[in-house]
């Protein structure tokens, strides 16, 4: 059976992209070299084989050693996560490594640096292939960096099998975002938006579910959230906003998820080409209301749900006022995903793209023998 080595944040990091790995590394065999930021000791666990401190300049030396140990490594990239100038130290972990390795892009930016675009341009050079989540992103890298169309693979972001179902519906309509809170989640805009829907009989409900980013708790503590609850406050519906500031595990989100009428994602981001958040939501068949970031125009556009401007609380409101009280609208965008975004068959995929990456390999050892 081929083995898999794994390179990314990993829990009990929570971030966007430990979490996908996570779901990923227990669908394939192998193990973890997980990306630590090494200001908390913490015991390795399960299937993390070595550790990368983010803050030890020349690590990746020893990551590329343990990832060498498997049949291939697949490497979840993101400009933030490894050490050096956007993450640059995964350039030469890529080019030590010996076994074929697959590169998962978590984000392909429109408008980079000069720094960015190199940089990414080398990383898939180095790299045997290159997977994104949505074609809005290979379109992208393709159009924007120098990068071989032969080498890009798209893959869908996976999501759990069909979550709640027998959770009971609330007596007032529920509204839901969830994820690792911070600014450029647009949350403020729903608020603004929860105002403007007061006249609805019965009103809805506003459901906050997650942590404040790691990152955001660093940089500007609990600034943002704290604007959430003056901002409430000041529009007179903070009775009505539920702030759940929990890490969730997949059957309490599950629940949560199928209690909810309508999942809001107004991110202020134009760049987001990947949102696990709104793949679990389409998933559960609850009509999504987000703005134009590109995964879900992808996803959205003529799909299960409703796209309005960025930073537009009217719109927003419009669009949810719809959901709520036009007649079968909300049954017409509430699907089931296709079997292919499961994880089983995600991770089959990216099982048939590391087979045909051992057979290149075995074919060029092969002709130079």
């Amino acid at each position: 059976m081929r083995t898999y080595g794994f390179l990314s944040t990993h829990p009990p990091t929570r971030c966007g992209l430990a979490t996908f790995n996570s779901a990923l590394v227990e669908q394939l065999d192998g193990g973890v070299v997980r990306v630590d930021d090494g200001e908390v000791e913490q015991p390795a666990p399960p299937r993390v084989v070595h550790t990368w401190p983010s803050r030890t300049p020349g690590g990746w030396r020893a990551a590329a050693a343990a990832l060498d140990g498997f049949d291939v490594a697949i490497i979840q990239h993101e400009y933030g996560i490894y050490p050096g100038a956007d993450g640059e130290e995964v350039l030469p972990l890529l080019r030590r490594l010996t076994v074929p390795s697959i590169v998962v892009l978590h984000t392909v930016l429109t408008n980079p640096s000069e720094r960015q675009r190199s940089l990414l341009t080398q990383i898939a050079g180095a790299a045997g292939a290159v997977v994104t989540m949505t074609n809005t992103a290979r379109d992208r890298l393709l159009a924007g960096y120098a990068v071989d169309p032969a080498k890009v693979t798209v893959i869908p972001h996976g999501v759990a099998g069909p979550v709640g179902g027998a959770t009971a519906r609330r007596d007032r309509p529920h509204l839901l975002t969830w994820g690792l809170i911070g600014p450029g989640k647009g949350i403020e805009w729903t608020l603004r938006a929860l105002a403007l829907l007061q006249d609805l009989d019965p009103a809805p409900t506003y459901t906050v579910a997650g942590r404040t980013h790691p990152k955001v708790i660093e940089h500007q503590g609990e600034a943002y959230r704290s604007g959430l609850y003056q901002l409430g406050a000041e529009l007179g519906i903070s009775h009505t906003v539920d702030y759940q500031q929990v890490y969730l595990d997949q059957d309490a989100l599950g629940a949560l998820i199928s209690s909810a009428d309508v999942v809001v994602l107004p991110y202020d981001s134009r760049e987001q080409v990947t949102s696990g958040v709104l793949i679990e939501a389409v998933a559960a068949g609850v009509p999504v209301v987000a703005t134009p970031f590109p995964h879900a125009v992808e996803l959205l556009t003529n799909g299960p749900g409703l796209l309005v401007p960025h930073r537009d609380p009217t719109a927003l409101a419009a669009a949810i006022r719809r959901l709520l009280t036009e007649p079968g609208l909300a049954d017409r965008l509430s699907r089931q995903s296709g079997a292919e975004l499961r994880w089983p068959a995600v991770a089959a995929s990216y099982g048939e793209l590391a087979d045909r990456l051992v057979a290149v390999r075995a074919e060029a050892v092969g002709a130079a023998a």
